[in-house]
């Protein structure tokens, strides 16, 4: 004879797969948050690491690598 009467023990089967269910969806949220804050991140130091940043004007790194301007090299050969 099984511990409940089948008829009562589906109900807790059923309230189980629904915990499960609701752990796995938690779980999942959490990872997707994580991936989306590493992406960020990772992004903000790609443009870090490329010299720029949010503050910095349109077209600013485009006067820096002109022959001439703002942090160019002047070499003179003599």
């Amino acid at each position: 004879m099984p511990a409940l009467p089948l008829d009562e023990a589906g109900k807790y089967v059923a309230a189980a797969y629904v915990v499960f269910l609701a752990l796995i969806l938690t779980y999942v949220a959490i990872m997707a948050a994580k991936l989306a804050r590493i992406d960020r991140e990772l992004g903000e130091l790609a443009d870090l690491a490329e010299g720029r940043s949010d503050t910095d004007p349109p077209g600013a790194d485009a006067e820096a690598e002109q022959p001439g301007g703002i942090g160019a090299v002047e070499v003179h050969h003599g």
